[in-house]
């Protein structure tokens, strides 16, 4: 078998593989609602107008769908990432000012490989590198926040415009904190040790030819997809019983645009919650189906992502409990503001 694909790949040029592979994607994609509808109400018989039928309809149809976004899209970021490394980050970092770092780091933290794991070597080689507190921030806000996880399933269920004024809001919250940050010069309250510690640099391979990077960015596929899909299972099963059985007015009266106190609500009760990207957006879904104001659950969904009980817990190792305090107030109080921005304009 082994034998049989190197042969294939020797034989077949590598444009050629990938044009298959984009027409394969794209003529799933298309077939996919005809499935949902003839698994759910063919196959299984389920009333279309019926609670269970519509939840079963929802969940056949989405599970793939954001399956197959997803892939695409860590597929193109792969690429793009293969660029990059969190060594070449810190070095297109450092030396930065407050300012321009801040709007630097915020869109690097887009295509650098980051989560919640990496907050520490990350923080640490940035202190190392001698760039701003501020500025380090900036990156840590972005890269969890704004994922291609979150993107492709904003763009698959609500469309572009969504998307990207995500991602702007999202870069704006990022630089808008480390800038706050930095300006209150808190590295008292960073632990000592910190300054302490010298972290090696990692030899970068400058030279990887496209088939390689082509190779980075099917792994990438295969390590995210293996690592979500049990969460994005998961968010859409939710979402499907929301859908299905969740009264509408019940779900409008307190996530809707005339409850003004929803968008801090939202926020925190996002905090403590532990979720990816790939389980909280199909519940945004259907949310929004049952009246919830796009504003509220973005910014709920913002709060899971950006502020997630996990990372605050790993911080800890390099921040004063004050530090942290204060990243998770100016970066809440960035959430809200988003949040009634999108409730106002959208």
């Amino acid at each position: 078998m082994e034998i049989s694909r190197r042969s294939f790949h020797a034989t077949v040029p590598l444009s050629a593989r990938l044009i298959a592979a984009g027409l394969l994607w794209v003529a799933a994609y298309e077939v996919l609602p005809s499935f949902a509808e003839f698994v759910a109400y063919g196959a299984l018989g389920l009333d279309p107008a019926s609670a269970l039928g519509s939840s079963v309809a929802f969940f056949l149809y989405d599970v793939p769908k954001i399956l197959l976004l997803l892939a695409l899209v860590v597929f193109l970021i792969g690429i793009v990432r293969s660029f990059f490394s969190p060594e070449r980050t810190r070095k297109m970092l450092g030396g930065k000012r407050e300012g321009v770092g801040n709007v630097l780091a915020a869109s690097l933290g887009i295509v650098t490989p980051f989560c919640s794991c990496s907050a520490v070597p990350l923080f640490l080689g940035f202190v190392e590198s001698g760039i701003p507190l501020g500025v380090t921030f900036s990156f840590l806000v972005a890269s969890p926040m704004i994922n291609e996880v979150a993107v492709v399933m904003l763009f698959g269920l609500f469309g572009l415009r969504v998307a990207v004024l995500y991602i702007a809001t999202g870069l704006l919250i990022a630089i808008f904190a480390g800038w706050v940050i930095g300006r209150l010069r808190l590295e008292k309250w960073v632990e000592e040790w910190v300054y302490e510690v010298k972290v090696g640099n990692t030899r970068l391979d400058e030279k990887l030819t496209f088939e390689g990077r082509v190779a980075y960015a099917w792994d990438a596929v295969k390590e995210i997809v293996a690592r979500v899909w049990l969460f994005v299972v998961a968010g859409i099963a939710v979402g499907a019983v929301i859908h299905g059985y969740v009264p509408q007015d019940f779900m409008a009266s307190f996530m809707g645009r005339d409850a003004w106190w929803s968008v801090p609500a939202a926020v925190v009760l996002g905090i403590p919650m532990y979720s990816s990207a790939a389980g909280i957006i199909p519940v945004v879904q259907a949310l929004m189906e049952k009246g919830a104001s796009l504003g509220t659950v973005l910014a709920f969904m913002m709060a899971v992502i950006g502020l997630s009980l996990p990372e605050m817990i790993i911080l800890r190792k390099v921040l004063k409990i004050q530090l942290i305090a204060a990243f998770v107030t100016v970066v809440g109080m960035g959430i809200v503001i988003t949040g009634y921005l999108f409730n106002l304009i959208v």
